[in-house]
C-alpha cells in the first residue's frame, strides 16, 4: 500500500479565500466606514464641542435677557442706563473730564 498525497480541492481554497476577503471587507467597513468606530468617535467629539458652544450661547442669551429686563419700563436700573448712555451716545456729565 502506497500512500497518496492528495492536494486540497481547488473549490475549498476558493471558498476560504472568498470568506477571508469578505470578512476583511466587513471588518474594514466596521472600523473605518461611514458608520464605523472612527466616525462614532468623530461624532462624539463634535457633539461635545457643540454642547459647549450651546452652553456659551445660552449664557449670552441669559445675559442679554437680564440687561433687557433691567432697561424695561417695569424695572429701570439707573446705573445701567447711565452706562448705556455713555457707551452708545458718548455723553458725559457736566462735572466730568474726558482724558484720551
Amino acid at each position: 500500500m502506497t500512500t497518496q498525497k492528495s492536494r486540497p480541492a481547488i473549490g475549498a481554497l476558493v471558498f476560504f479565500g472568498l470568506a477571508f476577503a469578505l470578512s476583511s471587507y466587513f471588518t474594514f467597513a466596521a472600523v473605518q466606514g461611514d458608520y464605523g468606530l472612527f466616525r462614532r468617535v468623530e461624532i462624539l467629539a463634535e457633539k461635545e464641542k457643540l454642547q459647549a458652544e450651546l452652553a456659551e450661547v445660552q449664557a449670552q442669551v441669559a445675559h442679554m435677557e437680564n440687561i433687557t429686563h433691567r432697561l424695561s419700563d417695569e424695572y429701570l436700573d439707573l446705573d445701567l442706563l447711565d452706562q448705556q448712555v455713555r457707551d452708545v451716545l458718548g455723553m458725559i456729565r457736566a462735572d466730568e473730564i474726558v482724558i484720551r
